[in-house]
């Protein structure tokens, strides 16, 4: 199963004032934290796309005792979450690529069995769009089947990889799941402070 894991941690950061990416949360950071649940889930080919914070993100995952991960910085990072995953599907794609999954570095607590099940659903059905859904919510990680590739590849600015999603109907399988953490952004001060403060929260 060739199936490789992107992080997306190329924003700038502008509301929370530092790097999300190396935000802490118990002993790990934001990243380190994503990394760890994703090689739970046994993805061990893992990509982060890095842009504004490029040295910072770096050094951190260099640092001794970090598992090695492949780094690519995204230098169109000012145009948006497209662009980052834009570059991660030019670093990945290879002949035999089946699909690729995408988490975002400020949902940091999904559980890894949460991955496991997105990615045996994938499996079973190979649908062109994989998400866990929440209730009456959408989030992350997503797996895009190769499919979609070239759709992604020449997708407007404007609609985004939501746009190649909603192009997918009724053949986008959504994966109903307990996690909170799928949901569970943090883009503010405000946000991570009450991420500390409760760290693992489970939906009731």
């Amino acid at each position: 199963m060739l199936l490789p894991a992107v992080v997306l941690a190329a924003g700038a950061s502008s509301r929370m004032g530092q790097p999300k990416a190396l935000l802490r949360i118990g002993a790990h950071t934001f990243v380190g934290r994503l990394l760890d649940t994703l090689r739970d889930a046994g993805l061990d080919d893992i990509l982060v796309v890095t842009g504004v914070h490029d040295r910072e993100i770096r050094q951190a995952l260099a640092a001794p005792g970090t598992p090695l991960v492949r780094i690519v910085h995204n230098p169109h990072h000012a145009r948006g979450q497209l662009s980052s995953l834009q570059a991660a599907l030019a670093a990945v794609d290879h002949p035999g690529l089946e699909a690729m999954l995408v988490a975002l570095v400020d949902l940091p607590l999904v559980r890894p069995a949460t991955v496991r099940a997105l990615v045996g659903a994938w499996r079973a059905t190979r649908a062109p769009v994989v998400r866990p859904r929440l209730g009456l919510r959408h989030g992350h990680p997503v797996i895009f089947d190769r499919a979609v590739f070239d759709a992604l590849r020449t997708a407007s600015l404007e609609t985004g990889a939501r746009g190649v999603v909603r192009s997918c109907g009724n053949a986008v399988l959504d994966v109903e799941v307990t996690d909170e953490g799928v949901c569970l952004d943090v883009d503010t001060p405000e946000e991570y402070a009450l991420l500390v403060e409760q760290p693992d929260r489970e939906v009731p």
